[in-house]
């Protein structure tokens, strides 16, 4: 079960069956007259062209599409494969760029249709093939490719000329693009030594940024869509043909329903994320699939919303927190500096790993693919308690020699500035809050049990804990919080221990099902609380608290203690990022799903 407040619905409506996932669908259109795989491609899902490809002959065919059927229109001048196309063009307005015509000829020419003919226009300045293309006849762009090996160059059309431009930050190959012109494209997938990639990245018209991963890495898809904040990655290969589709809304991926026929290197364009069509492919076919994805409906299910269900007399509602339990760790980018034992706050896209047991002083801001080093804490340390988000958050209890220190320092998103000290000078505690301006420290030390809470510009002794313990974790605000595991307590051997806060007293209840100290993880939700790791013995254990229990949820991929590690509100997002062994990195993520809603 969830709550209200998990799922933020807005309405409730009265339903007499429960919603149905909204993923979109594919239906067959009419097949190509030359079954082809990747050439260029142009226009939308009623008027549509694609042209060039292997059969595996290299061919200089273009076809136009009516939504309906096929039509051989006029043959470009040069064969070519694996080119680059114009996805926001039309079927008189294309533009076909670069490929190769044998296995080791690579071109620089370009050509531009205009409804009825190709002419070639000013060449690329660097040969390749391998690339996708983005925009329009008269404002293009072209990134990566292969020569080979991969390039991360990035040349721009005009209409005339082409400029090399801001490269990739990853040299790559094989990957699907689209956008509306020179200044607005997304690049997605492709491979790269030592693998497939799941990469996404958006560029500007200056500048290409690295922002959400695909949820499935793979190679010679296609894809289409408006711009850098709408599109759909389809097909591919993930060591072999692939049938998935995913949606891009601008800031995430989120798998939606399959092809009918999986198939790596096709052809495919579209006015939108939401409408589109993909041809051709390999194994070689001449297969058309027509993608909608039409405005949702009451029947429809959308995240955050809620239902009464008559049949079953039920109220239900749709939402990540409801997943929590269910959710899985993946690998993430490689932390630059290893270290453990840090201070942790923010989010899965926006964390902050600061000092630990290792360089002291670092501090790295992670946003979801990779670790940055930024600005260093002023006066460094290890094992420290923390709070807030990855522009406003704070820290406290540091200890890097005796005695432990009583800083406090909080942090805008670029520094760190000492503000007042804790009353009680301790490390190892356990921390709660969810913002920079609301703390609650409890614990630490040797078996300490005060706590202190924070209120944005003091710190307080309130009552504290009923057994001092120390490297104990939890999550939670300043009103209703819970800590659990570590050492000390009564009995001390009693690493199973949690007391939960309810903004005046502590209060034991249910335990862990499996004790441990040195256990990393957090939650600014009292009843979204995840703790992961911990030891002795070292252990990949992780545990939801939900508000009343603890419960076991899928494990680490590897055993960790004292970890760096944050967790989201609700649980949809935790990075833990492991020492030592280089600070790798796991994220846990989740989906949403239908649960019965409480209101208690």
């Amino acid at each position: 079960m969830t709550t209200l407040k998990n799922l933020k619905g807005t309405a409730i409506q009265f339903l007499d069956a429960d919603p149905v996932v909204y993923a979109g669908s594919w239906s067959s259109g009419g097949a190509l007259n030359t079954a082809r795989y990747r050439g260029g491609s142009s226009g939308t899902q009623t008027a549509g062209l694609v042209f060039t490809g292997r059969t595996p002959s290299y061919v200089t065919i273009s076809e136009q599409y009516n939504g309906s059927a096929w039509t051989e229109v006029g043959d470009v001048n040069t064969a070519a494969y694996f080119n680059g196309g114009s996805p926001a063009g039309t079927t008189s307005a294309a533009l076909k760029s670069t490929g190769k015509n044998s296995g080791s000829t690579f071109q620089t020419n370009v050509e531009s249709y205009n409804g009825s003919s190709w002419t070639e226009v000013a060449d690329v300045n660097t040969a390749r093939d391998s690339v996708y293309g983005a925009g329009t006849s008269t404002s293009n762009i072209i990134a990566g490719g292969q020569n080979p090996p991969n390039v991360a160059l990035t040349e721009s059309w005009n209409g005339s000329a082409w400029t090399e431009v801001a490269d990739l930050n990853t040299a790559k190959g094989a990957s699907s693009s689209w956008g509306s012109s020179n200044t607005n494209a997304l690049i997605v997938g492709g491979e790269a030594p030592p693998g497939n990639l799941s990469q996404t990245e958006i560029w500007n018209g200056s500048a290409w940024t690295e922002t959400g991963d695909a949820n499935t890495a793979r190679t010679q898809s296609g894809g289409f869509g408006t711009n850098s904040s709408d599109g759909l990655f389809v097909g591919g290969s993930t060591g072999s043909a692939s049938a998935l589709s995913e949606n891009w809304n601008g800031s995430a991926w989120t798998e939606v329903s399959d092809l009918g026929t999986a198939r790596g290197l096709l052809f495919g364009s579209g006015a939108s994320g939401n409408s589109g069509f993909v041809a051709g492919g390999s194994p070689v076919t001449a297969v058309t699939e027509e993608f909608s994805f039409p405005p949702p409906t009451s029947t429809v299910l959308q995240e955050g919303t809620m239902w009464f269900n008559s049949t079953s007399s039920t109220l239900k509602g749709y939402g990540t927190a409801a997943g929590v339990p269910s959710g899985v760790w993946s690998a993430g980018g490689t932390m630059n500096s290893s270290r453990e034992q840090g201070a942790d706050f923010g989010s899965l896209t926006a964390g902050v790993a600061a000092g630990g047991g290792g360089p002291p002083t670092d501090v790295e801001e992670y946003n979801g693919t990779a670790w940055t080093e930024v600005n260093n804490i002023p006066a460094g340390g290890a094992a420290g308690g923390a709070t807030g988000t990855q522009t406003a958050g704070i820290i406290f209890g540091f200890k890097n020699s005796s005695p432990v220190r009583v800083d406090t320092m909080t942090y805008d998103g670029t520094n760190f500035t000492e503000v007042n000290n804790l009353n009680t000078g301790r490390n190892v505690g356990g921390s709660a809050g969810g913002v920079q301006t609301s703390a609650l420290y409890a614990g630490g030390g040797s078996s300490i049990a005060n706590t202190e809470i924070w209120n944005g510009s003091t710190w307080t002794e309130v009552n504290d804990l009923n057994d001092g313990r120390y490297f104990l974790k939890g999550g939670g605000t300043t009103t209703a919080a819970v800590l659990a595991g570590g050492y000390g307590g009564s009995p001390s051997t009693n690493p199973t221990q949690s007391e939960q806060w309810n903004g005046t007293s502590w209060t034991e209840g249910n335990n862990l099902n499996t004790g441990r100290a040195f256990l990393t993880g957090g939650g600014s939700e009292y009843t979204s609380v995840m703790i992961f790791g911990g030891g002795p013995p070292v252990i990949d254990n992780v545990e939801f608290w939900n508000g009343t229990s603890w419960s076991e949820m899928n494990d680490m991929a590897t055993a960790s203690e004292t970890s760096h590690g944050t967790t989201q509100s609700t649980g949809v997002g935790t990075y833990r990022a492991r020492t030592p062994a280089g600070g790798a990195t796991e994220e846990w993520t989740v989906t949403a799903a239908v649960v019965t809603v409480t209101t208690s």
